[in-house]
C-alpha cells in the first residue's frame, strides 16, 4: 500500500505510487488525499499483470474505478496500446492526468465521470481488459460488471479483474463469465474473469 508522505512538508497531503514492471518500471509517482482511495497493494499488482502477461501487449484498457491510477499506469507501463481511466473524484482525476502528462502516454485518457453512469449506453468501442477495483461497502461492483456486459463494451475473450470484500463466488456476477485466477490477501478478494 502507498504510504503517506511526511506532513508539514512541500508534498502534504500527497501519497506516492511506484510503478512496479514495464517501460516506466520503478517511476515513483504522487497523488491525493481522497476519501475512500486505497491503491492496489504492490504485492497484488505484481501478481495481477503476471496473470495477464500473456494478453496486456497492445491490449485496449478501460480502468472503471482509477483511484490513484496505479493498476492503470501499471497496465500502460507493461504495453497496453490504448486505454481509459474513468474517475469521479476530481483531485483523483487532475493528479492521473498529470501523471500521464509526466509519463508522456499520450495513448491513454482519463474522464472524470461516474463510471456506471458512463457505462449505461451503448457501447462506442470494446476493451479487451477491465480494471474493476470500486470503493468498497457501496455496491458498485455487480452494476458494473452488468452494464459493460449487457452494452457491449467488452471485446471478444475480454478479461476482466475485480477487487472485492467479498469472496469471488458471491459476487453474482454475468453468468457467462468464467472465474480465471482468484487469490486473497487481508481482507481482498481479487480475481480475473475470461468473459
Amino acid at each position: 500500500m502507498a504510504r503517506p508522505v511526511a506532513r508539514g512538508g512541500k508534498h502534504a497531503g500527497s501519497n506516492q505510487l511506484r510503478i512496479i514492471g514495464g517501460q516506466w518500471r520503478s517511476r515513483r509517482l504522487s497523488f491525493p488525499d481522497a476519501p475512500g482511495l486505497r491503491p492496489t497493494p504492490d504485492r497484488v499488482r505484481e501478481t495481477l499483470y503476471n496473470w495477464l502477461a500473456p494478453h496486456i501487449d497492445g491490449a485496449r484498457l478501460l480502468d472503471c474505478f482509477a483511484g490513484s491510477g496505479a493498476l492503470f499506469l501499471e497496465g500502460l507501463s507493461r504495453g497496453a496500446g490504448s486505454g481509459i481511466a474513468l474517475e469521479l473524484e476530481r483531485h483523483a482525476a487532475d493528479s492521473l492526468r498529470a501523471n500521464l502528462q509526466l509519463l508522456q502516454a499520450t495513448q491513454a485518457e482519463v474522464t472524470q465521470t461516474d463510471s456506471l453512469r458512463w457505462l449505461d449506453r451503448p457501447a462506442d468501442r470494446q476493451f479487451d481488459l477491465v480494471l474493476l477495483d470500486p470503493p468498497f461497502h457501496r455496491d458498485l461492483l455487480q452494476q458494473a460488471c452488468q452494464l459493460l456486459e449487457d452494452n457491449g463494451w467488452l471485446a471478444e475473450q475480454a478479461l476482466v479483474y475485480t477487487e472485492s470484500e467479498q469472496p469471488p463466488s458471491s459476487l453474482g456476477l454475468p453468468a457467462r463469465w468464467q472465474l480465471h485466477r482468484e487469490k486473497h490477501t487481508g481482507q481482498v478478494y481479487y480475481a480475473l474473469w475470461t468473459t
